[in-house]
């Protein structure tokens, strides 16, 4: 028989702290949880694996000052591009998981498993999965000298100049890179990947002409399409974006064609859960906030918010799905 400690002899004041201390033992819980220090104690560090000024990046810069408001420390967002993202990722991977060190994941997180096969981290072992900030589909643009108007216009070229055209992504093995290589796959034609160290410089060149089309995050490309430097012609999704309902999606010219990418939030495996719990309810509270909301539909993302257990069944899916893709696309890290 369990022997429980009398407190009836201690004075007062003990007796009023020992009583919930007492309460939480007979509740289960660890000793270690019953000592967890208050958090945040210091600045929080919001890891993100891509370089300043991509889709990735303008995530973290929109709920990193929410986050410091409610969080009440500095929130630094941290650029740590690199090696399809495996730089900044395995940081995260080796940080202590005291809820100072955050990561920006992405889709990328799920498609590296298949495309690098010694990464220096486990992609689901080594990470605390919280919540999906956004889910973006990606849009299919061409530079305006391109004469298509349509997927079915860029698949009849394609197929009439096999090789000739190229295909800007914001690296090996991102979405962006994938949706090309499904497209190349789908419509029977070769392309040429041209990846770059992130979208802005991938940017660069395709507003020159010096390659012909891209697949990118809305998020990041919505400002070139709305200024008339780029055209749009077709969102990455099952179906249509209410962002820019006047743009086809691919799967109508190419069924089943579908990609949508998200950006969640991470941190290091073993992140005590009541952390996990207020990181979860401070992301619902954001992606409801009028203003964040706003920001994110203008720039054709999705509010996110799901719960933590159901985000991490939704990694492991994806990296069920695009190993899939990869394999049957025969996609590689040149």
């Amino acid at each position: 028989m369990t022997m429980q400690p009398r407190i009836d002899n201690l004075p007062a004041l003990a007796r009023a702290a020992a009583v919930p201390l007492l309460a939480a033992l007979s509740a289960g819980l660890p000793l270690q949880v019953l000592a967890q220090p208050a958090w945040p104690s210091k600045p929080v560090r919001f890891i993100v694996p891509f370089p300043p000024g991509g889709p990735s990046d303008v995530v973290a810069r929109i709920v990193a000052p929410r986050f410091q408001e409610r969080l009440g420390q500095p929130v630094v967002v941290d650029n740590r591009p690199g090696a399809g993202t495996q730089i900044g990722t395995e940081i995260v991977a080796r940080s202590a998981p005291d809820g100072h060190t955050l990561f920006l994941g992405s889709i990328v997180h799920a498609i590296n498993v298949a495309l690098y096969p010694k990464l220096p981290y486990e992609s689901v072992k080594d990470f605390t999965m919280i919540t999906v900030l956004t889910a973006t589909p990606n849009l299919l643009v061409v530079h305006p000298a391109l004469p298509v108007k349509s997927v079915a216009d860029l698949v009849a070229l394609g197929r009439k100049r096999p090789g000739e055209l190229s295909f800007a992504s914001s690296s090996n093995g991102s979405s962006n890179h994938l949706s090309g290589e499904l497209l190349k796959t789908q419509a029977g034609f070769q392309m040429q990947h041209v990846p770059y160290k992130g979208s802005p410089q991938a940017h660069v060149d395709l507003l020159g002409g010096h390659v012909q089309l891209m697949f990118d995050s809305m998020l990041s490309v919505m400002p070139h399409v709305k200024s008339g430097r780029l055209r749009a012609i077709a969102v990455t999704s099952a179906k249509r974006s209410p962002v820019l309902p006047e743009v086809a999606a691919v799967s109508e010219t190419l069924p089943g064609f579908d990609v949508v990418g998200w950006h969640g939030l991470m941190a290091p495996a073993g992140l005590p859960r009541p952390i996990v719990d207020r990181l979860h309810g401070e992301v619902v509270k954001i992606v409801a906030e009028p203003e964040t909301r706003e920001r994110f539909l203008t720039l054709g993302g999705t509010p996110g918010g799901m719960p933590p257990d159901e985000f991490a069944a939704y990694v492991r899916a994806e990296i069920a799905k695009w190993g899939a893709v990869v394999k049957a696309s025969g996609a590689r890290v040149d």
